[in-house]
């Protein structure tokens, strides 16, 4: 169902505006790295389109959300609709010109009711309601630039998978494109929104995929590990503990946990250190290392070391979390009976 309403975007997307007609689907989440727990009822598409060199500011001290402008005027004159008068490309005019096109599209889907969901503040992603009875499916799209082009100075010290996957995958992740998502910060001084964030998923979906330090890890007669399990179950007692106190937790999304188990892969690189019988061990192990971020309110970006994903005026909600993660651990994981 998903496949069929965004095959038919895609095609009137790239009819509809010139500047997109070169745009290509790709599949970002946890659905397609195989770790979606519950339901298939949420999707992520990234609807990446491809351009020439740009330059690329720093917008803040993160090191992830850049300015971006054309080092050479564009050959497609279109882009010239979607630039600042700085000549600053901006991610608000290029969401609202694709928003645009995929509303007035649903209506032309036959057989699906598709609607589009309202617009949420400094949220990327145009999201879609597909009704699916006796349930509905949301399809989050992301507009995403790709650049063939080197990774910004801010990754350098990033993605330290030499012991675990080893230095030759490194050096071949970090050849791969540039992915730039348009995302408003909300450090900025005027909310103009026109920043893009830099975004690894093609890369995180890779080594999720290939997780194993071993090249025959979890392959059919390869010998099994636990880490996807491990991923799957951080991920399922973040949602459970979400439901449960949505106002305290509302700062908290996967994007937490995904991290903290790619550091604990790197902690604990060998595919012995993840035996299939040991989830139990490793499973609190990870946690441990969760909590102990959660106190000290230090996450460390994986492919962006400077940045810290805990911001330290939400020190109280980092405790919070962390006293419920312990009480969980503590009491044989009460949530997951509930």
């Amino acid at each position: 169902l998903v496949n069929l309403v965004v095959l038919h975007l895609v095609q009137a997307i790239r009819s509809k505006d010139s500047c997109f007609s070169s745009i290509e689907r790709r599949s970002a989440g946890s659905y397609y790295e195989q770790v979606k727990i519950s339901e298939p009822n949420e999707f992520d598409i990234m609807l990446v389109m491809p351009v020439a060199r740009i330059q690329l500011d720093e917008a803040d001290d993160t090191g992830a959300f850049y300015y971006a402008s054309f080092k050479r005027s564009p050959k497609e004159k279109g882009w010239l609709k979607f630039l600042e008068e700085d000549g600053k490309l901006s991610a608000f005019k290029m969401l609202q010109a694709l928003r645009d096109i995929i509303k007035q599209e649903v209506k032309n889907i036959k057989d699906v009711e598709v609607t589009v969901a309202r617009k949420k503040a400094g949220c990327p992603a145009i999201t879609l309601q597909i009704k699916n009875p006796p349930s509905e499916i949301s399809v989050d799209i992301i507009l995403t630039l790709e650049a063939q082009q080197s990774w910004p100075l801010s990754t350098q010290g990033g993605l330290k998978i030499e012991q675990w996957l080893g230095t030759k995958v490194r050096r071949d992740m970090r050849f791969r494109s540039l992915y730039l998502v348009a995302k408003q910060n909300k450090n900025e001084k005027v909310l103009r929104g026109n920043t893009w964030r830099l975004s690894f998923s093609h890369i995180e979906k890779d080594m999720i995929k290939n997780h194993g330090n071993s090249k025959t890890c979890c392959e059919s007669d390869g010998p099994k590990c636990c880490r996807k399990r491990c991923l799957k179950l951080l991920k399922y007692l973040l949602e459970q503990l979400k439901m449960k106190y949505p106002k305290e937790l509302e700062k908290f999304c996967s994007y937490h946990v995904k991290t903290a188990f790619l550091h604990s892969c790197v902690m604990w690189p060998n595919d012995s250190d993840w035996h299939l019988g040991d989830l139990d061990h490793c499973f609190q192990q990870c946690l441990g290392f969760f909590v102990d971020c959660l106190q000290k309110s230090q996450l460390t970006h994986f492919f962006i070391p400077q940045y810290n994903l805990l911001s330290l005026e939400d020190k109280a909600k980092h405790h919070f979390l962390s006293r419920k993660i312990c009480h969980e651990l503590n009491n044989g994981f009460p949530v997951f009976h509930e």
